[in-house]
C-alpha cells in the first residue's frame, strides 16, 4: 500500500526546482558581471561587447525562470490559502509542516544573498563604466573612442537592467 502523498508536495517541489534554477542563473549574472568589471577596470572596453552581450544573455534566461517561478510560486500560494502574488517569506511560513518551511526558507536565504551581490557588482560596473566614459574624453582617436563609447553605453545599458524588481518583490525585500 502506497503512503499518502504529503499536501502540497507537487506544487513545492515544482517551485523548489524552479528556485534552483533561478538561483543559478543569478549565479551566472553575479559571474558576467564580475567578468565586465574585470574588463572595464583593465580597460578593455573594446571587449564590452561581448560582456554587455553576456549580462544581456543571462539577464533574458533569469526573465524565463522568473516566468517559471511566478506561475509555480502563485499556484502553490493559492493551494496553502495565500494571495497568488504572496512573497516567498509568506509561502515559506504558510509551508504545511516538514521540510518545505525549512527548504524554501533556505531558498529565500540564498536568493537574498545572491540579489545584493548581483545589485553591488550592478552598482559598481555602473560607476567603473561612468568613469570609463569620462576617460575616453581624452582620447586622440576619433573612431575608436566612438566604438568604445558605444560599447559603454551598451554595458550600461545592460548592467542597468539587472536591477530585477520582481525578484526584489518577492523576496519580500520591495
Amino acid at each position: 500500500m502506497q503512503a499518502k502523498p504529503e499536501w502540497g508536495t507537487v506544487g513545492a517541489d515544482e517551485l523548489s526546482a524552479t528556485l534552483w534554477r533561478e538561483r543559478k542563473q543569478l549565479e551566472l549574472l553575479l559571474y558576467r558581471l564580475e567578468a565586465q568589471l574585470l574588463h572595464v577596470r583593465a580597460g578593455h572596453t573594446h571587449w564590452l561587447k561581448f560582456t554587455a552581450a553576456d549580462v544581456e544573455k543571462a539577464l533574458e534566461s533569469l526573465q524565463f525562470d522568473t516566468l517559471a517561478r511566478n506561475i509555480e510560486s502563485s499556484a502553490i500560494a493559492i493551494e496553502w490559502h495565500l494571495s497568488a502574488n504572496a512573497t516567498l517569506p509568506m509561502i515559506a511560513s504558510a509551508a504545511p509542516p516538514g521540510v518545505w518551511p525549512e527548504l524554501l526558507q533556505e531558498h529565500h536565504r540564498e536568493l537574498v544573498l545572491l540579489f545584493k551581490q548581483v545589485e553591488t557588482a550592478a552598482a559598481a560596473n555602473v560607476e567603473a563604466l561612468l568613469m570609463g566614459t569620462l576617460a575616453q574624453a581624452d582620447t586622440a582617436d576619433d573612431l575608436a573612442a566612438l566604438a568604445d563609447d558605444a560599447n559603454i553605453e551598451r554595458a550600461l545599458a545592460a548592467t542597468r537592467d539587472c536591477s530585477l524588481p520582481l525578484l526584489k518583490e518577492f523576496l519580500g525585500l520591495a
